[in-house]
């Protein structure tokens, strides 16, 4: 079987969830979000694009809903032994399918939680699904139960995390030793994404983001390439990627003289982040580490040029994208526990002078300072 981890910790990740199923009085949960499935059964797939749904009872009992399709790739990657196939066919109603699997399984009349803020649940889908069991017993979102418990790591994880992140430092390596006046921006994704690949690293949950010119102020990937300029600017963020575990990095790079603004820029960015390690750690919460980006880059008159998040959790996750659901943003009262990796991105778009900087990388979380993952400092890059 193609499993990354021990089955001793698929049994501990299933009692973890039991666990809080009992708690939360729920008698059973729909799994619709593929990091879900993979995080507690190893089950690894694209397939979430199509409808599926990993059932739990609070027996630990499993039953995998999926097509035709994915049957072997379950039977290969995980530890679910019981697998139903629902047909394609003209007008195919899978929830049907599933109304009948939960009668089989006794449920009816059962609290039951459903998975809805996941890309493996369409619109069309949750009101088909709301449409068969909505009087079949009482539902309850339980989007965030199971990303929560996947917030702190197991060493397992932290290693693949840290693999990850070795591979992230590779990708900025290669694209450094091509950047320079003349340089396309095709050849250094391809030296980034080729160096992850050849360290062993997988494709990332969504697209690396590469910019240059005024499109150094975009955050995020669109079609299209150019050549840099003898005086340019070239934003990079992409992550390392291993077992489908990432570890983000960001940073943007000056071709040819950097202007003062760049300097200064920069310098905010730097202090920020250096601030925010202060309080990524047990006994802060992540709106703390927001509260504490907001303060610095308002206080050096940057409020119109920053973004309303400085960064989230990463983990294990499919596309189409790499961040979690626990992101830095003001008031968010989850806190920080040892074992975390987050992501702290800092991201200066002054569109008044057509000027970009940013700045960030993974951290694990410790009982005292944040660990870096990555090798490389918070240099000032300059090409």
């Amino acid at each position: 079987m193609a499993l990354h981890f021990e089955r001793s910790e698929f049994d501990a990740r299933l009692a973890r969830l039991l666990a809080k199923m009992q708690e939360e009085k729920l008698d059973a949960m729909l799994l619709f979000a593929q990091e879900s499935m993979y995080w507690l059964t190893g089950y690894d797939t694209f397939g979430y694009c199509f409808f599926q749904t990993l059932v739990v009872k609070a027996d630990g009992t499993m039953v995998l809903l999926t097509r035709s399709a994915d049957l072997r790739q379950a039977q290969l990657t995980s530890v679910i032994s019981d697998i139903r196939i629902w047909v394609d066919r003209v007008n195919a109603d899978p929830t049907l399918d599933l109304k009948e699997l939960l009668v089989e399984l006794d449920l009816l009349g059962s609290r039951i939680g459903v998975e809805y803020d996941t890309h493996g649940m369409t619109g069309r889908v949750a009101r088909l699904l709301d449409n068969q069991i909505s009087t079949f017993g009482q539902i309850i979102d339980a989007s965030y139960l199971v990303s929560r418990l996947r917030l702190v790591k197991s060493p397992t994880e932290i290693a693949y995390v840290e693999r990850a992140a070795a591979l992230a430092d590779d990708a900025l390596d290669a694209a450094l030793a091509l950047i320079k006046p003349g340089a396309d921006e095709a050849d250094i994704l391809a030296a980034m994404q080729g160096a992850i690949f050849s360290g062993g690293g997988d494709y990332p949950a969504n697209e690396f983001i590469i910019g240059s010119g005024a499109e150094a102020l975009l955050c995020r990937y669109k079609a299209g390439r150019r050549k840099l300029d003898a005086h340019d600017q070239l934003t990079l963020e992409w992550a390392g990627t291993y077992a489908h575990y990432h570890a983000a990095m960001m940073r943007t790079v000056v071709i040819g003289d950097p202007t003062h603004r760049h300097r200064e820029l920069y310098n905010a960015c730097l202090e920020t982040i250096q601030a925010i390690e202060t309080v990524l750690k047990p006994g802060h919460t992540f709106g703390d580490v927001f509260d504490m980006h907001a303060k610095i880059m308002d206080e050096r008159g940057l409020a119109r040029h920053r973004l309303n998040a400085c960064g989230y959790s990463l983990g294990a996750r499919f596309s189409p994208s790499w961040m979690e659901h626990q992101m830095f943003h003001i008031g968010n009262p989850q806190e920080i526990e040892e074992g975390m990796s987050l992501f702290i991105h800092m991201i200066i778009m002054d569109s008044d002078t057509g000027t970009a900087m940013t700045l960030g990388q993974t951290y694990l979380t410790t009982s005292q300072a944040p660990k870096s993952l990555s090798r490389h400092q918070l240099e000032f890059l300059n090409r």
